[in-house]
């Protein structure tokens, strides 16, 4: 089998995979996941497309992951991992779908604007 290449995205983060038959490695940034995402929560994240696919353990995944926090990275990965499940096996998708698994979340940091604070938060204000 040749090698699925596909991204995901979440906030700023953007990863990009390649994902080939073998014994269920998963490698990001030249480390191993575990090493990389050190927290349980987080390695769920990253296994929980292989999971529910019901696939686990039989692909290789050399990651590449940039931006964005680890929670944003971890997600990212997420997303690109069900995108090569599906595109290798569309009779998956119905199961990822059903998890939310497919799906961008779109939900970015919303700008600052001038003559706030933050994004929506004012200056305080005193009558006086």
């Amino acid at each position: 089998m040749s090698t699925t290449n596909t991204s995901g995205r979440r906030k700023t983060a953007v990863a990009r995979i390649y994902l080939q038959d073998g014994n269920g490695a998963i490698t990001v940034n030249g480390k191993d996941y575990k090493v990389y995402f050190p927290t349980l929560p987080l390695q769920y994240i990253v296994n929980q497309s292989f999971e529910v696919a019901e696939v686990a353990g039989k692909y290789d995944v050399k990651v590449n992951v940039a931006g964005g926090g680890v929670k944003g990275q971890a997600e990212a990965v997420r997303l690109a991992i069900a995108k090569a499940i599906v595109e290798l096996d569309a009779d998956k998708k119905s199961a990822l779908r059903a998890k939310g698994l497919v799906t961008r979340d779109m939900r970015m940091v919303e700008r600052k604007k001038p003559g706030r604070a933050k994004a929506r938060k004012r200056f305080q204000f005193s009558k006086r």
